[in-house]
C-alpha cells in the first residue's frame, strides 16, 4: 500500500499546538528554591509564586476597617464626644474576664491558626500544579501544568502496543503511571512504556524532570 501524495495547492501545513506554558522572567517572583534545576545558562530556575489576590483581600479589608473604625472613634474622643458603645463594653470585658474563660481561650487559639496561616501563605510560593521548565532565555521564565504534563505522557505511552489504558499522575518530583496491557508480555510492555516515557519526560523540558515509576497490569476479570 502505498501513501497518497499531498496535493501541492500552496496551502501550509498546520502548525502544532504549543504546549500551555507560564509567566515570564519579569514577575518578581523568584525567592523560592524549591524545583530547582540548571537552564541553558546554568541559572538556577525557581518555582512560581501564587499571587494570593483573595486572602490580600481579605485580611486588607479587615485591617482597614478596624482600623478606620477605631480611628474615627478616637477622634470622636478628642473631640469631646462620648466613647463608642462597643469599645467601653469590649474594654470592661476584657478586664473583668479570666484567662483561662473558654471564649477567650477559643478566640486565641483562633487568632494563632490565622496567624500561622498568614505566615505560611507569606513563605511558600503556591502554584504546586505548575511544573517550572528550564530557561533558554534569561528573560523568559516558563512553565507547565501538571495536567498538561500527565496528558501528554498519557498519549506517548498509548502509542505503546500492547497498552489497552493508561492512567498518569504527575506531581513535582515523581510521575505515576499505571498501564493496563491486554496482550504481549508484562515485562516487554513495560519496558517499552519506560523507555517511551523517559523519552517523554525529556521533551517536556522541565528544570527538574520528575523520577518515573511504572506499572503495568492485566485488565481486570469482570464478573
Amino acid at each position: 500500500m502505498t501513501t497518497p501524495e499531498r496535493p501541492t495547492d500552496g496551502t501550509p501545513d498546520p502548525v502544532p499546538e504549543p504546549v500551555p506554558v507560564l509567566g515570564d522572567g519579569n514577575d518578581g517572583n523568584d525567592g523560592d528554591s524549591g524545583g530547582s534545576g540548571s537552564g541553558t545558562e546554568g541559572e538556577r530556575v525557581r518555582r512560581f509564586w501564587a499571587v494570593r489576590r483573595i486572602p490580600a483581600a481579605l485580611l486588607a479589608a479587615v485591617v482597614l476597617g478596624g482600623a478606620g473604625l477605631l480611628l474615627y472613634d478616637v477622634a470622636a474622643v478628642r473631640a469631646d464626644h462620648s466613647v463608642m458603645s462597643w469599645r467601653r463594653d469590649l474594654a470592661d470585658d476584657l478586664a473583668t474576664r479570666p484567662l483561662d474563660d473558654t471564649g477567650t481561650l477559643v478566640a486565641a487559639g483562633l487568632a494563632v491558626l490565622l496567624g500561622l496561616w498568614l505566615l505560611v501563605l507569606a513563605a511558600t510560593p503556591g502554584l504546586r500544579s505548575v511544573l517550572p521548565m528550564r530557561r533558554t532565555h534569561p528573560d523568559v521564565r516558563a512553565g507547565l501544568d501538571r495536567d498538561a504534563a500527565a496528558l501528554i505522557l498519557r498519549d506517548r505511552a498509548m502509542e505503546v502496543s500492547g497498552v489497552q489504558s493508561v492512567k498518569v499522575r504527575v506531581r513535582r518530583a515523581k510521575a505515576k503511571v499505571r498501564a493496563v496491557s491486554h496482550f504481549r508480555p508484562l515485562d516487554d510492555v513495560r519496558a517499552d512504556v519506560e523507555r517511551v516515557l523517559t523519552d517523554g519526560v525529556e521533551e517536556l523540558g522541565l528544570a527538574r524532570p520528575p523520577a518515573l515509576t511504572v506499572r503495568v497490569d492485566r485488565p481486570s476479570k469482570k464478573g
